[in-house]
């Protein structure tokens, strides 16, 4: 009996070490020593939830390629059930290969005169500083909307670093203010990030901008590149659904796959370092059997699972979307317009180099359909693969090819070493 309980201990599994998240030079997120382009869902399905055919909700999410669950308090503030759901999503987080990214909510704000609140911030952060399923902390949500001070949002991550300096902490801006309201909040957070949810009847409520077409996106992400002067990294959540399709009156509307994928490599090709996709946990936007289960996984299924295959964690892209820019002096000029004007800033583009390839990434707005020329690429490669249209490839010249993109369409070039 001795023998066996000895064995027994033996084979015990160790306790899984605390995580590690750091950010590069590049603005690229390294977790445990890999690497990652974050693809975050907020929120995601329940801790116990299953999919369609059986599957552990979660899995499907770690197996597709994600990296991070939008977790803590929903629709009240940070008390003993909430700790506790919080341990129950940090122990299935962990258990499948993802990382929390755990909303502060009233914590994220601390002025001097809060010792209550202070305190309170502290027993979470030290609760769940150690979890192998954390992966970042969340602060104040659009602070710079909601017009909140600045001093007591750095304060309450000042408290936050001070007691793990292992993990980022994160803020989310509202498509709204001037790049120096925004700005003010840069030394509160390690992470940047706009939410902007174009989808809607009529079309760009969530914006107060001009454009109301999808490519706002990439309007917004460069802003936040501009807000962020090259110190943080950028971050961008976008649609599943929100409240301006969910409310009384307002027409219940989803992104296509062929407008989130646009959404997705728009802001990819303007300096996003990650994706959140937001609003599959509102059951006013789930079908009966998405209610059951917990999470829309109609959408998931129909949109989000076929983008992670092209961008997730276990994609041919992924070591492009954890590469550095690249400073080839790449350029594009409009040989020929159908529908509109010939206008060389309808393209909008990316290069990435790894060891093994060249990646040019390459999207078109809204306006005609237009042959365009690539040029300043390196002279000794030659037929490129266009990703995720196979068979289909272009052939570069002297550092030179031509495609052709109709609005709203996205191509992925990859070119082997020469």
């Amino acid at each position: 009996m001795l023998a066996c309980l000895s064995l027994c201990v033996c084979a015990a599994p160790a306790p899984a070490a605390p995580s590690v998240v750091t950010i590069n030079a590049d603005h690229v997120t390294i977790i445990n020593g890999e690497p990652v382009f974050p693809l975050g869902f907020t929120l995601g399905p329940p801790p116990d939830g299953k999919t369609p055919e059986g599957k552990d909700g979660l899995q499907e999410l770690a197996d597709a390629g994600a990296t991070c669950l939008r977790t803590g308090p929903v629709g009240g503030g940070w008390d003993e059930a909430a700790l506790d759901a919080e341990q129950r999503w940090q122990d299935a987080a962990a258990e499948h290969g993802l990382y929390c990214w755990v909303f502060l909510r009233e914590l994220g704000s601390v002025s001097r005169d809060q010792p209550q609140c202070e305190a309170l911030l502290r027993q979470v952060v030290t609760r769940f500083r150690d979890h192998p399923g954390l992966g970042f902390w969340k602060g104040e949500d659009e602070p710079a909307w909601g017009k909140k001070p600045v001093e007591p949002i750095r304060r309450a991550y000042k408290i936050i670093k001070e007691l793990d300096p292992n993990h980022p902490v994160q803020l989310t801006q509202a498509p709204r203010n001037t790049v120096e309201e925004l700005r003010a909040y840069n030394t509160a957070c390690d992470i940047t990030a706009c939410d902007i949810y174009p989808i809607s009847y009529p079309p760009g409520v969530h914006s107060d901008r001009p454009n109301k077409e999808i490519s706002m996106v990439g309007d917004y992400t460069r802003t936040m590149v501009e807000v962020a002067e090259g110190k943080l990294p950028v971050w961008m959540v976008l649609q599943i659904a929100f409240s301006g399709v969910i409310k009384p009156g307002k027409t219940l509307r989803f992104p296509t796959y062929a407008q989130e994928r646009f959404m997705a490599y728009q802001a990819i090709i303007n300096g996003a370092r990650g994706l959140v996709f937001f609003g599959g946990n509102l059951t006013q936007a789930m079908t009966p059997e998405d209610a059951a289960l917990g999470w829309k996984t109609r959408f998931w299924n129909r949109v989000l699972r076929p983008l992670m295959d092209e961008i997730g964690r276990y994609s041919p892209l992924h070591p492009a979307l954890i590469a550095p820019d690249s400073g080839l002096p790449v350029q594009v000029q409009v040989k020929q317009a159908f529908g509109g004007e010939a206008d060389p800033r309808q393209i909008e583009f990316c290069v990435r180099e790894t060891p093994d390839a060249l990646y040019l990434l390459a999207c078109k707005r809204e306006g005609a359909t237009v042959e365009v020329e690539f040029s300043g690429l390196p002279p000794d490669r030659g037929k490129g693969d266009v990703l995720y249209e196979e068979p289909r490839v272009v052939n570069m010249q002297d550092g030179t090819f031509t495609d052709w993109f109709g609005p709203f369409e996205v191509h992925v070039y990859r070119f082997g070493r020469g």
